[in-house]
């Protein structure tokens, strides 16, 4: 059966927009899982911080639990968010163990 290009035009808009429905980034996407470990992280690693960039601000390096131990993530520039600071990555003490708090962006 031979298409017209509208028809055609118009079975491939329906393609992306099913195939676009279809790609739904689940809602825990946005959520930060907080759990309490026991062994307290390592003392942070000296980074030498590269000459300041326009339009950006650096993100210190922090240690990431990845289930069995600490991890060293480097720093790394982030560009700047117009009305907005960035609270760096730490580690906070409470009754049931360590507990990361990942870096943000606050007002």
């Amino acid at each position: 059966m031979l298409r017209t290009t509208r028809q055609l035009a118009l079975l491939a808009a329906l393609g992306i927009a099913s195939a676009a429905a279809a790609y739904a980034p689940t809602a825990a996407a946005g959520v930060a899982v907080d759990i309490g470990i026991n062994v307290a992280p390592p003392a942070p690693q000296y980074e030498v911080i590269p000459p300041p960039r326009a339009g950006f601000v650096w993100a210190p390096g922090y240690w990431r639990w990845e289930g069995q131990r600490h991890v060293w993530i480097g720093g790394n520039w982030m560009p700047v968010r117009p009305g907005y600071v960035y609270h760096q990555a730490r580690w906070e003490r409470h009754h049931d163990g360590w507990h990361l708090h990942q870096g943000y962006w606050g007002r």
